[in-house]
């Protein structure tokens, strides 16, 4: 009896760890939960694996984008103010580097 249990609890979080993997690449709520009822999870199951991860998964795709426009912002502030105190370089990469990755999180921020 405790192989069935022991196997069941690994089918689970095989199909949590799917879910995850799949919400986190970019997949809507309601994409994955059409998946997980394909390989054979109830559907009130799999709404509720799907609500259960949304959250975190945006926290964290949220925490990435404000690190990306802090750490752009930094770039782009310290190219330009190098640039600026006239040492004789200009410094496109900070300056060009840190704008794009400034505006990379700020279109990934929701």
């Amino acid at each position: 009896m405790e192989v069935s249990q022991t196997t069941e609890h690994q089918v689970d979080d095989y199909l949590y760890q799917y879910a995850a993997n799949l919400l986190a690449s970019g997949k809507k709520g309601a994409e994955v939960e059409h998946l997980l009822l394909l390989k054979g999870l109830p559907a009130d199951s799999a709404n509720a694996v799907v609500q259960e991860l949304e959250g975190p998964i945006r926290a964290a795709k949220n925490a990435q984008a404000k690190k990306d426009m802090l750490h752009g912002g930094l770039w782009c502030v310290g190219g330009t103010a190098l640039t600026m105190a006239h040492i004789g370089f200009v410094f496109w990469g900070a300056i060009i580097f840190g704008g794009v990755q400034f505006i990379k999180g700020v279109t990934n921020l929701k």
